[in-house]
């Protein structure tokens, strides 16, 4: 088995509901088709570099994956006519780090 970051932005102007509805498409995906999250991160709603179909905003999420080829290639399949969605990546790493929260907010550090 190998291991992948996976991230996704979608369009700034999705409810949290729809946020969550994305995140349960794709995690059945990764787990439908031999793969396992290893952990889930939601980044929030940031600005974006440059217009993206029109959006200047995109709300992240992050998933670290272990599984195969194939389950990235049905995932990815399956991103590419989502409408809600701006642009996704995958990166195929050697060890995944689980315990640093990049994006956490320095109130949530502080508690």
């Amino acid at each position: 088995m190998n291991y992948y970051e996976h991230t996704l932005i979608t369009r700034q102007d999705i409810s949290p509901s729809q946020i969550k509805q994305i995140q349960d498409k794709y995690s059945k995906i990764i787990e439908s088709n031999d793969g396992n999250i290893l952990k889930f991160e939601s980044w929030g709603l940031m600005h974006l570099s440059y217009l993206i179909k029109k959006n200047k905003k995109g709300n992240y999420l992050h998933f670290k994956i272990e599984g195969k080829g194939k389950t990235i290639k049905e995932l990815e399949k399956s991103e590419k006519i989502d409408k809600n969605l701006l642009r996704f990546m995958t990166i195929k790493v050697k060890k995944l780090d689980l315990e640093t929260d990049y994006f956490k907010k320095v109130e949530d550090i502080r508690k």
